[in-house]
């Protein structure tokens, strides 16, 4: 039901962020791989709930609580996009990760990965309390309307992946 996946995290060292299972085993090597759409068959009925939720981030207060991210910053992401990373986008790495950021608040999975970027990268340049009370109060919103947990843009692949 729980479990870890390497991510980076502040000044790029690598952590295991804790998460509630949305998707079958090894979904990673499977289909899209870590692209997901809204009717991705890797994503079991209850992980269609905690992700509409956002439920499924809960368990990252434990890494809140290790120090390894913070309630407000940067999603961390996936190790192998490190090495894909300009030296911009290594600024977004001086802050600890967040469970929710500016890019979540701001179109979620519905942005691009460079879009992202761009939003982590303003956010570390315009870190504020009063930012970080805006980003929190957002949130709220964007989690009870479930805003942006899916983008689109692999609803085709996915649809290809089920016709097999």
């Amino acid at each position: 039901m729980i479990f870890k996946q390497s991510r980076i995290g502040e000044n790029g060292k690598v952590f295991e962020v804790w998460k509630l299972r949305t998707m079958v085993d090894n979904a990673e090597q499977m289909g899209t791989g870590l692209t997901t759409a809204e009717k991705d068959p890797r994503i079991t009925k209850i992980g269609k709930l905690l992700r509409k939720t956002s439920i499924d981030e809960i368990p990252q207060l434990v890494n809140v609580i290790k120090g390894d991210m913070s309630f407000i910053g940067p999603r961390p992401a996936p190790v192998k996009h490190l090495k894909k990373y300009s030296e911009t986008d290594r600024k977004r790495l001086q802050v600890l990760p967040g469970i929710t950021g500016w890019s979540q608040v701001n179109g979620r999975n519905v942005l691009t990965w460079p879009e992202r970027i761009e939003k982590d990268i303003w956010y570390v340049n315009n870190i504020s309390l009063w930012l970080d009370l805006r980003i929190l109060l957002k949130t709220v919103k964007v989690v009870l309307l479930s805003e942006g947990i899916y983008s689109g843009r692999n609803d085709d692949k996915v649809e290809k992946e089920n016709n097999k």
